[in-house]
């Protein structure tokens, strides 16, 4: 009968292990919460599904979180749904680096890893930036590529998504460097669209209408570019003003054959959101931390981290020779 208290208090013990956090910890699936800009935007959409595969492939938990339509406060009101639900990492591109990097201090006081794709918050809010390519070397891409179709010389505009995003901000910033190299190329405007194509069309329009002697419209967010080719197409201006971007194979493989767009320069975007679900579930199992300089990424390899930098690569040219090889 002696043995009986203690048979029952190793038994209590054994229950406290088991149903501590840390014991659960070890079998819970991680819950991530992907945050895009619009889920109407088929970028956005295509760095999901790649999220997705890598979900199933780790055993994670996915949700899908964003406006149909680039809205930061419901953005951020997202992120501060996710905190109530008590998610284990979000991974979020931000419309609005600000307002974005205040809602995920939020998470990040509640415990929650964060990690940012695309467009980044202020570098306090997160642990990583997934980035697509350098902003040097994507600036630097489309100015070498419009000073290449315009001969040197004459005026170009931009269509950007906004005025407020981080990572269009820090392209344009490499474009403005990179034209120092070509005096004789002059931007004559930027217009932003709301990463929306028919806006993008709008805008487009009324670039050709005010500046006749433009040469190229360079888009620099994935609904530009086919808004701006179907502007110039309308205008009857094909061939003689060029069009470039940033952009998804299939919005613009019939502008490309056409003629009417040169080619787009991207990344393969589904990579970018498996990339950065790989990331974040590497934070939460502690497998990823700050300092580390490369991140193991199963089946897609290995990466290298710059400072607080995961690097998917460099940008790619999408052209009339290998545009058909993509289904994205």
């Amino acid at each position: 009968m002696k043995k009986l208290p203690l048979l029952f208090a190793g038994a209590l013990a054994l229950g406290a292990l088991l149903l501590s956090p840390s014991a659960l910890g070890a079998e819970k699936r991680p819950t991530v919460g992907f945050l895009v800009i619009g889920t109407n935007n088929v970028y956005f959409m295509s760095c999901y599904h790649g999220a997705q595969k890598a979900a199933a492939e780790l055993g994670v938990d996915l949700i899908l979180g964003g406006p149909a339509e680039p809205d930061p406060a419901r953005q951020e009101a997202i992120i501060d749904e996710w905190i109530s639900r008590g998610v284990d990492a979000i991974a979020a591109a931000c419309d609005d680096k600000d307002r974005l990097s205040a809602a995920l201090r939020r998470a990040e006081s509640h415990g929650i890893k964060v990690i940012t794709y695309d467009a980044d918050a202020q570098a306090d809010a997160r642990v990583f930036f997934v980035n697509q390519a350098t902003a040097e070397s994507i600036g630097t891409a489309l100015m070498d590529d419009a000073a290449r179709l315009c001969h040197g010389e004459g005026q170009y505009a931009m269509i950007t998504a906004n005025l407020t995003s981080a990572n269009e901000n820090g392209w344009r910033h490499w474009i403005d460097e990179r034209n120092r190299a070509y005096p004789g190329i002059k931007m004559v405007a930027i217009r932003p669209c709301d990463d929306n194509i028919e806006k993008a069309r709008v805008e487009a329009a009324s670039l050709l209408r005010s500046y006749p002697d433009l040469k190229l419209i360079m888009a620099i967010c994935s609904p530009g570019v086919p808004g701006a080719a179907q502007a110039v197409k309308e205008a009857g201006k094909v061939g003689q003003v060029k069009v470039i971007g940033l952009g998804l194979p299939n919005e613009n493989k019939r502008y490309v054959h056409e003629g009417v767009t040169n080619n787009i320069i991207l990344w393969r975007t589904e990579d970018l959101g498996s990339l950065t679900l790989r990331a974040a579930v590497a934070l939460c199992k502690g497998s990823l931390k700050a300092g580390d300089r490369t991140l193991s990424a199963g089946s897609l390899g290995s990466f290298q981290i710059n400072g607080d930098q995961i690097l998917l690569g460099k940008p790619f040219v999408f052209d009339q020779g290998n545009i058909d090889q993509y289904d994205f």
